[in-house]
């Protein structure tokens, strides 16, 4: 019952260790919103500055797994290309030996209660009263004292976890071949069941003060955590695109591989660790040395192989090749089930970067439409192919539009706060509007191809009076593309009500020439194509007016 008791009294300690990990996370990543992923990706551009972000923003967040999902998701999105990507997972393996830092330095040296239990009361205060708007900042306060109070819980326990009441651990504190086996297992499995390096190694620091592990036992276990902390990346990664794919390939050779060369060394690798401390006798100072022991690993392996980092990106495109169904025109977008890595903001902004993308075939159509009034009526494969393709387009845009819809009703439904709720809401009517746009010019391309083919084609002096009206629609489509996923000011509002009324105006008056040409006596099939041409394009035009009062209420 005593060893059962203990059992659960290290869970209980991990527990508040995680959750508050996972609160400090979640509300410093929700403050931060998106301009945490948009600093990530200016900072990004060379492999020493995406080192040094990923460093930081690790030690920051205190978990390099949120920091990898991150990346994996940002990559995803293609806001990250797969080299930039290479040097924040380097630098998430430093920033992650914080933890270890923390726990060594004050765990057992601090009474961390004291510390712990007033910014767990600060954090509610801000999070109680919500006129404050604080309630992020108080979530991560509050994650920062449940973080202390888990370490205060262990610490406290620590002259309790001795070798008598853990006997089955005998092998943690001998040396030896399966001392060394049995703490690299010890270590990834840990890992991979606490989704947490960090906490592993405050188990690990916890143990070794305590004596129930040797320095050996304990050097091998973060070893195997570095090993296991690649669990994250790998469901992360599942069912992503290609370079996300090629992310989570890279973190687990680097893991796996700087592990297995620091195996092969370990004697070494560890006398190195205990020359920086006086004695290296017995445990003396192990939660120290494990705490430098893992900040060692983590440096000289990012160090020796970041130099490399566009080789190491040119094998792993060569190790991960695209899937057949990648290139088929068919889209591809899945809502991976969140872990408690994940912020909902990376999943808006990888939306938010498919939602360029759909408004992009928008552009790609309408230069389709341009082209097919230039055509001499005799070019019959060229105007099909140009069929061909818009119809492709409609239907591609038709996927992204379920896709997407489905992909934000599911991010809806995560854990996020009223403004991005109301933009999750505002970004499925943009992809509504878009979709539609896509079918209007469709039929647009439709409606020409049936004047040429019924011999009724259209005269250049109506097509020199199109032109302008064409022109005015084609500027809008562009201005409402340039602004997509930005809020419109004011100003810019009233640009956009501006283009809509020329463009109905532009209307009335093309209609109302058609209707002369009936009342004249004119092929009646052919005015009346003319007029539907004319109002596919004005309600292009009131579907552009719609996204862009969408984007002025975004906040």
């Amino acid at each position: 019952m005593a060893i059962i008791g203990n059992i659960f009294q290290i869970i209980g300690s991990l527990s508040f260790i995680l959750y508050g990990m996972k609160l400090m996370s979640d509300g410093i990543q929700k403050s931060a919103g998106d301009r945490l992923h948009k600093t990530i990706n200016f900072i990004t551009k060379n492999r020493f500055l995406a080192l040094l972000t990923g460093l930081v923003v690790t030690a920051i967040i205190q978990s390099s797994g949120a920091t990898t999902v991150m990346t994996i998701s940002l990559v995803n999105a293609e806001l990250l290309t797969l080299p930039q990507a290479i040097g924040l997972i380097f630098g998430a393996n430093i920033g992650t030996t914080a933890t270890a830092w923390l726990v060594s330095l004050v765990g057992f040296d601090f009474d961390l209660s004291m510390a712990a239990i007033p910014a767990f009361g600060i954090g509610y205060f801000f999070t109680f009263f919500k006129s404050l708007k604080k309630e992020n900042m108080g979530e991560a306060i509050m994650g920062f004292g449940l973080l202390f109070l888990g370490l205060k819980m262990l610490s406290d326990f620590a002259p309790n976890l001795t070798a008598e009441n853990f006997s089955f651990l005998s092998v943690a504190a001998d040396e030896g071949l399966a001392t060394i086996f049995a703490g690299l297992v010890f270590g990834f499995v840990v890992t991979v069941l606490l989704h947490s390096s960090s906490a592993t190694t405050a188990v690990l620091i916890t143990m070794g003060v305590s004596g129930v592990i040797s320095w050996e036992f304990a050097a091998t276990s973060v070893l195997g955590s570095n090993i296991g902390s690649t669990i994250d990346a790998v469901l992360a990664a599942i069912n992503s695109k290609l370079n996300a794919r090629r992310v989570a390939v890279v973190h687990v050779l680097f893991n796996v591989v700087g592990s297995v060369i620091a195996l092969l060394f370990l004697h070494p690798f560890m006398n190195l660790t205990d020359s920086f401390f006086v004695s290296s006798l017995g445990n003396e100072h192990i939660g120290m040395r494990i705490a430098t022991f893992h900040s060692l690993f983590n440096l000289i392996n990012a160090t020796v192989w970041l130099p490399f980092v566009n080789q190491i990106a040119h094998v792993v495109e060569w190790l991960v090749k695209p899937k057949q169904d990648e290139s088929d025109g068919v889209y591809h977008l899945q809502f991976n089930s969140p872990s408690l890595k994940d912020n909902p903001t990376g999943y808006i902004m990888h939306a938010e970067a498919e939602i360029i993308k759909m408004s992009t075939l928008i552009l790609d159509m309408f230069q389709y439409i341009t082209l097919l009034f230039e055509l001499d009526k005799k070019q019959h494969d060229k105007k099909n192919e140009i069929i061909q393709n818009l119809e492709f387009k409609e239907n591609y845009a038709d996927q992204m539009q379920e896709k997407l819809s489905d992909f934000l009703i599911q991010t809806s439904r995560l854990s996020i706060s009223e403004k991005l709720d109301k933009n999750i809401r505002l970004m499925i009517g943009i992809v509504d509007d878009i979709e539609s746009i896509t079918d209007l010019i469709f039929e647009l391309g439709l409606f020409i191809n049936r004047s040429i083919e019924n011999k009724m084609p259209i005269s250049e002096s109506d097509i020199d009076k199109l032109m302008p009206y064409i022109g005015i629609v084609n500027q809008f489509i562009h201005f409402v593309h340039d602004n997509l996923n930005k809020p419109l000011s004011q100003e810019q509002l009233v640009l956009a009500n501006e283009m809509e009324e020329t463009i109905d105006a532009m209307r009335l008056k093309l209609k109302k020439v058609a209707r002369v040409r009936l009342e004249k006596g004119a092929n009646v099939k052919a005015e009346l194509l003319y007029i539907d041409m004319v109002r596919k394009l004005e309600q292009v035009g009131d579907f552009l007016f719609s996204i862009s009062n969408a984007l002025a209420a975004t906040e």
